[in-house]
C-alpha cells in the first residue's frame, strides 16, 4: 500500500479502518477506527493535517488536500462520494458530500446535510445543519429530510461493513477469461436503494 512519510510524519490508520491498496496517504493524514479509502483516493497531508474520523468513507478517485496549520476534517459517519475534492474544509458528522463535488478552504458543512453531486461549495461558506446544498457556486435548495437521513444512515452502514468485507476477502488476482456457470451475485447488508 502507498503510505509515505513526509517530514517525519508517518500516516496513522486505525487497524479497523480500511485503505484500499492503490489509495495514497501522504504525510500528516489520521484515518479512525472503521473507516473506509477507496481506490485511487488521495489523501496528502504535506502541509495540512487530514482526518477522517471513526466510520466515514472517502470513495474511489477523492482527493483531500489543505494549506498549513489548516485541518481538513470529516467527522463521524459521513460518506464523500467518488471523486470529490475536499480542500481544507471541514464535514460534519452524519453528512454526505456527492459525487464530483468540491468543498473549497475554510467551508464548514453542518452535520446531517447533502452536499448535491457536482456542486461547488466556495471558500468560506458557513452552512447551517441539515442543508441540501445545490449548484455552483452551492447554495440551500431546501433542509434535509428524516427520510433523506434514514437513507444516507443505510448507505453509511454499507460502507462501514465494505470496510470489514474489504479488509477480509479483496486480493489481487489475474482476472478469468470468461464468465463461470452460475456466476454469483454480489449482496450488500441493508436495503439501500439508489436514491432517485
Amino acid at each position: 500500500m502507498p503510505f509515505y512519510e513526509f517530514e517525519g510524519l508517518v500516516p496513522v490508520v486505525d487497524p479497523t479502518a480500511y485503505v484500499h491498496p492503490t489509495a495514497v496517504l501522504i504525510g500528516d493524514v489520521i484515518v479512525g477506527a472503521g473507516a473506509y479509502i477507496g481506490p485511487c483516493a488521495s489523501l496528502r497531508g504535506d502541509y495540512g493535517r487530514l482526518i477522517i474520523e471513526k466510520g466515514s468513507n472517502v470513495q474511489d478517485g477523492c482527493i483531500m488536500h489543505g494549506y498549513c496549520d489548516v485541518d481538513t476534517i470529516v467527522e463521524q459517519n459521513v460518506s464523500v462520494g467518488h471523486g470529490a475534492v475536499l480542500h481544507g474544509c471541514i464535514v460534519k458528522q452524519n453528512s454526505l458530500v456527492g459525487m464530483n463535488a468540491v468543498v473549497m478552504d475554510g467551508a464548514v458543512i453542518e452535520e446531517e446535510s447533502i452536499v448535491a453531486a457536482m456542486s461547488f461549495v466556495k471558500a468560506g461558506f458557513k452552512g447551517s445543519a441539515r442543508q441540501l446544498l445545490v449548484g455552483s457556486p452551492a447554495k440551500e435548495l431546501r433542509k434535509v429530510t428524516d427520510q433523506d437521513m434514514h437513507w444516507h444512515g443505510l448507505n453509511i452502514k454499507e460502507y462501514q461493513a465494505l470496510a470489514t468485507r474489504s479488509a477480509q476477502s479483496i486480493k489481487e488476482v489475474q482476472p478469468l477469461t470468461e464468465v463461470e456457470a452460475n456466476r454469483p451475485r454480489l449482496a450488500g447488508v441493508t436495503d439501500v436503494q439508489p436514491k432517485m
